[in-house]
């Protein structure tokens, strides 16, 4: 089993900066991908970003390529992601999620993510 805890979300003005984080524990999760998708109500989770613990590698949704930062700290066991210059679109419940391989994490599907963090709400006020 693995746990994740998403933190860093709340109401942010619109052009303000964005960086949520994922502290997993649990089994052996650096064997693990690690993604993060974001849903809005009434639309399906879309995939956002994956990073493997080791090496690093990193994969970013077509719909949102270039414009968030997925990292990582191996030592603490977390995940971030980052963005600046926050438009109104980018409202949303963002959540964390581990697959068992990163040749799956890496396809942003989630249904091959088998654990997810309980999610957290990003509001940008325009």
């Amino acid at each position: 089993q693995v746990q994740l805890v998403e933190s860093g979300g709340g109401l942010v003005q619109a052009g303000g900066s964005l960086r949520l984080s994922c502290a997993a524990s649990g089994r052996p999760f650096n064997m693990y991908g690690m993604g993060w998708f974001r849903q809005t109500p009434g639309k399906d989770r879309e995939f956002v970003a994956a990073i493997s613990w080791s090496p690093g590698m990193i994969v970013q949704g077509d719909s949102v390529k270039g414009r968030f930062t997925i990292s990582k700290d191996n030592a603490k066991n977390t995940v971030y992601l980052q963005k600046n210059s926050l438009p109104a679109e980018d409202t949303a419940a963002y959540y964390c999620a581990a697959s068992p391989s990163w040749s799956s994490a890496s396809t942003g599907r989630p249904s091959l993510y088998h654990y997810w963090g309980q999610g957290t709400q990003v509001t940008v006020s325009s």
